[in-house]
């Protein structure tokens, strides 16, 4: 509970600007992280390059029926003509088990049937065979491009008008951001590109982008009326809406990966789900990366982009000469303040002095009078009595 208390505590204090961490001002180390992980994704695009599917490949699909056949038996046994390729091994039903492998050769093809019937123990006529071309890979391929160029155009439209160009450069920015890493995680894993894959491809692009535009919303708020005021840049007001909704930014995202997660690993990893392997991956690498782009790459770009035009360079000339004003103002009354210690001590010192010889004039008379009333040689002060001379004396006359 203590944990919980304390993060809405910090929620609270980055959506009121108590707490705020400068995202925009070290965009450069964002830029930095960003382009290292682009330049493993796509080294690892053309080193090892993508290994597709079935679908885009070509390949065989073999379904055989057999009482109590196990996944793992049918993998086994048909481990031997995969190569490099992971074979995607389903139960369909409770007597069938159905195995694609992607391969370009299909020429023993008839020899893997009989490899089957074999190893599983299973008459030959028992194992249903077909031969798949890429051709629908391809169609899909072509028709997820369209899509993506289509989708692109629209988000830039959008943007353009709901907000300005320069918010819609930094989302299409985001958004290419986004495809790279994903596609290039697919390559260093491994991982065979399915229509799944393409799918879930699509699906993040949605995703990311509306992450993109509830920061920029906060952003566009924060900024209103940014040139009428001398107090702070736009980059630093960027930066503040940025922090009012960085919490929830988080929240969303981790609230997104949780079943996303499941997916991949117990679905994929465990249960050996092939299709849902590829969805949860594609979906849960475009789901860090968006929420990583929302943060760190489109509002610093979307700021930069901003201050270069002649408006936010005047507005960040005003704020530093008035920030200049403010720290001469500053020292010159820490100035003042030391100086008025001194003066205060040298009038401290003058008022001692004549307190002094006051008293030293007036000690022999105190004493002599003393002396005089009481016989003893101690100094008795009587307190004075200073009335004014019109003030009655309180004696009523009758």
């Amino acid at each position: 509970m203590r944990r919980l208390s304390g993060l809405r505590s910090v929620g609270h204090k980055l959506y009121t600007g108590e707490l705020e961490y400068d995202f925009v001002g070290k965009k450069k180390r964002w830029y930095a992280l960003s382009a290292l992980i682009l330049v493993l994704a796509v080294a690892g695009l053309l080193g090892r390059g993508l290994s597709q599917g079935i679908e885009f490949k070509g390949g065989a699909v073999f379904t055989v029926n057999k009482p109590g056949i196990s996944v793992s038996q049918a993998h086994d046994a048909i481990g031997e003509f995969t190569g490099s390729h992971e074979p995607i091994v389903q139960k369909v039903g409770g007597d069938q088990v159905r195995i694609q492998i992607a391969s370009k050769d299909t020429g023993n093809f008839n020899k893997i049937r009989d490899a089957l019937s074999e190893r599983l123990g299973v008459a030959p006529d028992k194992i249903d065979s077909e031969l798949v071309g890429p051709s629908w890979g391809k169609e899909i391929s072509n028709k997820a491009l369209q899509g993506l160029l289509i989708f692109m155009v629209l988000v830039v439209i959008y943007l353009s008008i709901a907000f300005e160009w320069r918010m819609a450069m930094a989302a299409l920015v985001a958004l290419i951001h986004d495809i790279v890493i994903t596609i290039g995680v697919y390559a260093l894993v491994g991982f065979e590109v399915t229509p799944g894959t393409v799918i879930g491809l699509l699906t993040i692009l949605g995703y990311s982008l509306y992450d993109t535009v509830v920061v920029f919303d906060t952003v566009k708020e924060t900024t209103r009326g940014i040139t009428k005021q001398n107090k702070i840049t736009f980059s630093q007001a960027a930066n503040r809406g940025l922090n009012q909704t960085l919490v929830r930014s988080i929240n969303t995202s981790v609230v997104a990966l949780l079943p996303v997660a499941s997916l991949l690993f117990v679905g994929g990893g465990l249960l050996g789900a092939g299709m849902l392997k590829d969805i949860a991956l594609s979906l849960f690498v475009g789901l860090a990366a968006g929420a990583f782009s929302s943060i760190f790459i489109a509002t610093p770009m979307f700021a930069d982009l901003k201050e270069r035009t002649p408006e936010m360079r005047q507005l960040a000339k005003r704020v530093a000469q008035h920030r200049a004003a403010q720290a001469k103002a500053a020292a010159r009354g820490e100035g003042d303040a030391s100086a008025k210690p001194a003066a205060s001590s040298a009038a401290d010192a003058d008022e001692d002095g004549d307190t002094d010889e006051e008293e030293g004039d007036g000690e022999p008379a105190a004493a002599g009078s003393s002396s005089r009333g009481t016989g003893s040689g101690g100094v008795r002060r009587q307190p004075s009595r200073n009335r004014s001379r019109n003030r009655p004396s309180g004696k009523r006359k009758h």
